[in-house]
Parts: structure tokens; C-alpha cells; sequence
């Protein structure tokens, strides 16, 4: 029992670390879902009483449920080893000095304690980081033996994504790798000044930004089949976003440096949202469609071929929020001047609203069959076609559509 209200006192936060696919969704709620943009749609909530009993102790352990790269979703424990720490960051709820009660586990009682989650199908994947305590290094060290635990100890041959400390060394990310589905290291802010801002005792380059270095030089120096099942885990970072006065263009600055340099699978966007009786507690939230835009932008620059000097940004380095970067781009570049489906290269098309990787590559196939004449032509395909129409030609003509109400 003593376990169970551990794990409850730190789920109480947990929800400010996105994990995996789902971008900040908060643990077991049917009120929302979050689109492939990243955007929150709300849904009818479910009611208490249609909740199944599993879904019940799911909530009361605060196990989120995250959405894979291949759209399963899994209900995954986020979790740490430790809420205390000795790190000072302004924003965070575990910052050293802040009247708020701690929680520590052992990598032992840690390990047996997800493996009983595990067994009786409340969770099916761990998602652990940890306070630092001791120094990183030291920390690293104590995640390192919990993984170790559950991968040899109890065979646990599970979804395992493990946070680096910052400072961390070398052979320790290497480590990881061999243990590890998932890596992740909190970058937090964009560059030197921003994180100062939000973490002052966090070095960017050295703590932060070199073990993302080394990831991508043991995928690149050693075998795969070193990894954890014979493949390297993919890499990925978290800014929080508006937690100080970075801009838009700060961050995807960084967040493609990553893409292209890295070999970052991806970037999260944690929303700043002030917490008491830490130094940014009156300090405004941001406002949600920031991170939802932030997202989109990301996607374009990881899946679309997209450079950071396409993004519309504004005066201020920010992108719009009551659109999205994709259509303000569109209707900047489009309107005067579609693109013929027929013609466009992949890229070409990839710039369209509405035509995303795959349908490029239906539209290029399909092309080789025959001349697409009409947007029913892309219906049949399954491309939808509401947003493409006004930035389109089908063999030299514009599509008829509505104009949208003002």
C-alpha cells in the first residue's frame, strides 16, 4: 500500500513530461485526444461509473496512456526513482527548496514494483527519469541499475524509455542504449541564456546537448546489434515552452539543428503552466495553441523536407496561432500560383494543405497510371481534399470549391 501512495504522490506531476507520441496529454482522460498535428481535440467525457475497474486503478496509479509511431496506443507508468533533488530550476515542482514532500524509491523496489503493474496488465511500458540527487552521474548510475534489474532479474523484454541525467557520462548513455527502447534528454530551453532563465545551476552544451551528441555517434560507430533487441533506441528532447521570452523561432532553430545533426526521432513541447511557491509562479500560462503550432511546425521540419526559412513566422519570431504554419504558408505562396498535382515533385506536393507524406506517394503512383482530372479522381485514392482545393491544379484547372465565410 505504502508503494501505491508513492506512486500516486509523484503521478501528481508527471503529466508536465510528455511521453512518446502524445504531446502533453494528462493520465487517463476521455474528455481529450490529441490529432497527428498535436492539436487537443475535446471529446465527450466518459463517465465514472462506464470507467472498467482497470481504468479505475489506472487512474489512481496515474498511468497515461501514449500514443506509438505506429498508432497503438499503450498504457505506460511515468514515473520517477526520486522527487527530491538538488537542482534548482524555477519552473519545476521538484526544485530543491520547495515545501512539497518527497518520494524515493530503490532500483530494487522500483523494479518489483512496475513488474507487479506490469503482470496484472495495468501498464505495458515504463517511462522513469528521476530528481538528481548526489550529482548526476550518481543518479544515472541508480536508473541504470533499475533497468538492469527488470531486464535480467525479472526478463522484462518490455517498452522501456529512460531519461539522461544531465552530466551524465559517456559510457553511462551507452549503457542506456544497450538497455533502452527510448532515450530522452530535457533540453528545456533553446539555447545558453533561455536555460539559464529557467534552470541556472543546468550547463546547456556540456550537461544537456552533448549526450544527444553521443547518442548519435554510437548509431553511427557502432553495431546495432549492440542495442536493446538488436537496434539502437531513438532519441528524443523536451522544451518548455513560454516558461521564459524565447520565441518560436528559437526553438525550431534548435529542434531542426536536432533533426538534421542528431538524429532526433523527436521533440516535445511542454506548455508552461506555474506552479506555486516556485520562482515563476506568477508568471502566465502559455497559451495552448503556442505549443499545438509548435508541434505542427516540427512535423513539417522532421516529416515534410521543410526548411526553417519557410516557417511564416511574425515580426516577433513567432508563429501565428489562429492558423496553421502549413496554411499561412499556402496562402502567402499558393494562391496565386497552385501546384499542378500532375506535375509537382514529392517536395512540391508535400507543401500543400492537406497532402501529407503518404498521400504524396499515392498521388506519385497514381500519376503513373493516368491523368487526375478532378478531385474526385483524389477521392478515389483516399487523399482528403477539403483543405488542398483552393492551392491546386488538375491538368492546368483550378477545382471548384466554397470560398470559406468570413
Amino acid at each position: 500500500m505504502q508503494t501505491l501512495i508513492k506512486l500516486q504522490d509523484i503521478a501528481t506531476h508527471m503529466h508536465l513530461e510528455p511521453a512518446e507520441e502524445t504531446p502533453n496529454l494528462p493520465p487517463l482522460t476521455h474528455d481529450k485526444k490529441v490529432a497527428p498535428c498535436g492539436q487537443i481535440v475535446t471529446l465527450p467525457p466518459k463517465p465514472i461509473a462506464q470507467q472498467s475497474s482497470i481504468e479505475k486503478q489506472r487512474a489512481e496509479l496515474g498511468i497515461s496512456y501514449a500514443v506509438m509511431p505506429n498508432g497503438k496506443r499503450m498504457p505506460l507508468l511515468k514515473t520517477l526513482l526520486t522527487s527530491a533533488c538538488e537542482r534548482n530550476c524555477n519552473y519545476c515542482p521538484f526544485r530543491a527548496g520547495r515545501n512539497y514532500r518527497r518520494t524515493t524509491f530503490k532500483p530494487e523496489e522500483m523494479a518489483k514494483t512496475f513488474l507487479q503493474i506490469y503482470r496484472a496488465g495495468l501498464a505495458e511500458g515504463l517511462f522513469l527519469s528521476s530528481g538528481i540527487i548526489g550529482g548526476g552521474v550518481r543518479t544515472q548510475d541508480k536508473l541504470l541499475t533499475t533497468a538492469e534489474i527488470l531486464r535480467y532479474k525479472y526478463a522484462y523484454k518490455g517498452y522501456l524509455h529512460l531519461k539522461i541525467m544531465p552530466g551524465a557520462e559517456k559510457a553511462q548513455v551507452e549503457r542506456a542504449m544497450q538497455l533502452a527502447s527510448r532515450l530522452s534528454v530535457n533540453l528545456e530551453a533553446p539555447n545558453e541564456k533561455r536555460l539559464y532563465d529557467l534552470a541556472p545551476m543546468k550547463q546547456f552544451t556540456t550537461e544537456l546537448l552533448r549526450p544527444l551528441r553521443w547518442m548519435q555517434e554510437i548509431r553511427q560507430e557502432q553495431s546495432q546489434h549492440l542495442g536493446w533487441n538488436g537496434r539502437w533506441p531513438s532519441s528524443t528532447t523536451q522544451f518548455v515552452v513560454g516558461g521564459t521570452d524565447e520565441s518560436d523561432l528559437e526553438l525550431l532553430s534548435t529542434a531542426a539543428f536536432l533533426y538534421q545533426n542528431y538524429g532526433l526521432q523527436r521533440t516535445y513541447f511542454s506548455g508552461f503552466s506555474p506552479i506555486p511557491d516556485t520562482p515563476l509562479e506568477n508568471r502566465a500560462a502559455v497559451d495552448p495553441w503556442r505549443q499545438n503550432r509548435l508541434y505542427q511546425a516540427s512535423f513539417l521540419l522532421r516529416d515534410y523536407g521543410w526548411d526553417l526559412e519557410e516557417m511564416p513566422f511574425l515580426l516577433d519570431g513567432n508563429l501565428p496561432l489562429d492558423v496553421d504554419p502549413k496554411l499561412a504558408w499556402a496562402r502567402e505562396n499558393l494562391t496565386d500560383e497552385p501546384v499542378e498535382i500532375n506535375r509537382a515533385s514529392r517536395p512540391e506536393l508535400l507543401r500543400v494543405p492537406g497532402i501529407g507524406p503518404k498521400s504524396a506517394a499515392t498521388i506519385v503512383q497514381a500519376r503513373r497510371q493516368g491523368t487526375l482530372r478532378d478531385v474526385i479522381d483524389l477521392r478515389k485514392l483516399g487523399v482528403k481534399t477539403k483543405r488542398l482545393e483552393p492551392y491546386v491544379l488538375l491538368d492546368g484547372k483550378r477545382p471548384l470549391y466554397q470560398l470559406p465565410l468570413l
